[in-house]
């Protein structure tokens, strides 16, 4: 079925299509905190906005590359290399040379309407990659201008944006609710373990150590005597087993996402509550670290890259190993030992043995971790909200875009939708 409204347009019909650009390096001053900077890295599948980028443009790249500003609601495809991913502005943005972007025509589309139906053009998208000289996939303005696509009236367009932007909306409020949990274990973990700020520490005298200054009853030890690296995990050969690739492990959070499964039991293999580390650049540096609480029981083992240290507590608290592997000592120490040919270096794991760190003394890691625990359960339940409201909304899109499930009788009142 299809709206009786529905016509067939290219893309190039719907809005300017603008590839972007990236600003001259040499130009320092073309850089700076004010404007985002998209690249494809910037954008995380399944995510509908970009709110944060590696690089950020100043007021004078702006002006360089004013021509190419993308108002907020902007729908930006990536169109070289990983074809296919796709996202929304934010805010006033600007991408580089391996993404196309559409300026929606407001008077006939809507915007966020023009971001669903691309996304159900994403396979199609694929197929029409020719290739370049360098290899890489490749999606020519021109190629990427004419797909044609079937589009609805403007009011359906809006009701159809409204449905699918009540799921995302709820989405990206828990996922800002998992950044503001990581962002308060973090802080929670410098001050009482960095700052010594910790419950009662007014009461505990603070001696010299060869670290430096720590509270009266902790200990200075190697890593290697608190924590397992790549503890001996016996998993069967036989049956499936949840395998996580190192794509699936975030770089600013504990989330681990895109689980797959897989037969034999050869990668690396961890359990619940164990820290997965990278070990290869430029998966460390970009702060790949994941903290594990998938798996149905204690007792099941999931196997993961070669290229994961796995980190697992065996003096202080799960929690603690997880932010002392975010932390910049730990990962400083882990980048300085790393060997091998370019662009493939690794962390040598004998590193650990000359990591010292101040460990607590049992009763004040039982109280981080009771205070802590409830931030990571709370991250994980949020996490998997998300990948139910993502299904249902993955469910519904080709249905209202190909107008098989009917919005026509649906009103829309502002703040959201009545039947």
């Amino acid at each position: 079925m299809e709206y009786p409204s529905t016509k067939t347009v290219k893309i190039k019909e719907i809005g300017r299509v603008v590839t972007g650009s990236t600003p001259s390096t040499k130009m320092q001053d073309y850089y700076g905190s004010n404007f985002l900077f998209i690249k494809p890295s910037d954008i995380a599948l399944g995510e509908r906005r970009v709110v944060s980028t590696e690089t950020r443009l100043s007021k004078l790249g702006y002006d360089s590359q004013r021509n190419r500003v993308l108002p907020i609601n902007t729908t930006c495809v990536v169109c070289i290399g990983t074809i296919g991913k796709i996202c929304l502005t934010s805010e006033p943005s600007f991408t580089n040379q391996q993404i196309n972007s559409v300026i929606v025509n407001k008077n006939l589309y809507d915007p966020i309407y023009v971001y669903y139906l691309l996304v159900t053009t994403i396979p199609k998208v694929k197929k029409l990659e020719g290739g370049s000289a360098s290899g890489r996939e490749h999606v020519k303005k021109s190629v990427f201008e004419g797909i044609e696509v079937e589009v609805t009236s403007l009011s359906i367009q809006r009701k159809i944006a409204a449905i699918l932007s009540a799921y995302d909306d709820l989405i990206e409020n828990n996922t800002r609710r998992i950044m503001i949990l990581e962002e308060m274990a973090q802080a929670l973990y410098r001050e009482w373990f960095v700052n010594f700020r910790f419950p009662g520490h007014e009461k505990v005298r603070i001696e010299e150590s060869e670290l430096g200054p720590k509270p009266e009853g902790w200990e200075i030890k190697k890593v290697t005597e608190s924590i397992l690296i790549n503890p001996r995990t016996r998993v069967p050969k036989e049956g499936e087993k949840p395998f996580i690739p190192m794509g699936s492990l975030s770089d600013n959070s504990m989330l681990i996402g895109d689980i797959e499964s897989r037969t034999g039991n050869s990668g690396s293999k961890f359990k619940n509550r164990d820290t997965l580390f990278a070990r290869i650049t430029p998966s460390l540096e970009n702060g790949k670290t994941g903290f594990v609480q998938f798996l149905p029981s204690d007792n099941d083992v999931a196997l993961g890259s070669t290229e994961f240290i796995v980190l697992r507590s065996k003096t202080l608290c799960p929690e603690y190993v997880y932010l002392l592997a975010r932390s910049e000592d730990f990962r400083d120490t882990a980048i300085k030992s790393m060997t091998g040919a370019s662009g493939r270096q690794r962390v040598q794991q004998a590193c650990f043995e000359q990591f010292f760190f101040t460990h607590p003394d049992p009763k004040t890691i039982a109280a981080f971790h009771k205070m802590i625990s409830p931030f990571f359960r709370a991250v994980h339940v949020l996490a998997q909200k998300n990948d139910a409201l993502r299904q249902t909304r993955d469910l519904l899109l080709p249905k209202l875009i190909s107008g098989e499930i009917d919005v026509e009788s649906l009103e829309i009142k502002e703040g959201g939708l009545e039947a």
